[in-house]
């Protein structure tokens, strides 16, 4: 099964779980209208642009911007919707972009510099089981600490008869060095 971006947050937001909150637009002034109800929600002026395509490395193509006002939201979403975006995910000719999520830009202005964390959670076919791959280098690069450094990506099997228990939460925060 392939979940868009907002897919997959729309389902763990129906289990409760803390979500970046986005709207999906499939055009221009559609991105700006989303911005604006955001911004009376949630109170940020800044929001990402992200493309919502079944690949990853999306920032890495040009699919993920930044629009500090809603001129930037307006010319971004301009920018990616209808654009080819080719990722290391994707064949050379890249995957057509229909629509965008704007999301609500979680760090602000004048914030200490953001602490960027990677987790997915995929299929293991082998195992017949649900994999979250984790890990405290997130960001963009994750292929390449993949590449470099594997060392630094954990694993945590989900048994789908089971769900996610607790030790194996308190493991996933342990490595990422979180607690509270």
């Amino acid at each position: 099964m392939n979940l868009h971006e907002y897919q997959g947050k729309e389902i763990l937001s129906g289990f409760g779980v803390r979500i970046q909150r986005g709207i999906v637009a499939q055009n221009p002034k559609e991105a700006v209208a989303a911005a604006k109800q955001l911004t009376a929600e949630t109170g940020t002026g800044w929001h990402v642009i992200k493309a919502q395509v079944h690949a990853g490395g999306r920032g890495k193509g040009g699919g993920v911007k930044l629009a500090k006002n809603l001129k930037e939201v307006e010319e971004l979403a301009g920018q990616i919707i209808g654009m080819n975006l080719i990722t290391p995910q994707t064949s050379a000719e890249g995957k057509k972009v229909h629509q965008v999520l704007i999301a609500e830009d979680v760090y602000y202005p004048g914030d200490s510099e953001p602490e960027e964390y990677y987790m997915s959670v995929l299929l293991n076919r082998a195992l017949g089981k649900n994999m979250i791959m984790y890990s405290t280098e997130g960001g963009m690069d994750i292929e390449k600490v993949a590449e470099e450094t594997p060392h630094l990506i954990f694993h945590e099997e989900i048994d789908p008869l089971i769900g996610l228990l607790p030790f194996q939460a308190r493991r996933i925060a342990f490595n990422l060095g979180l607690s509270g």
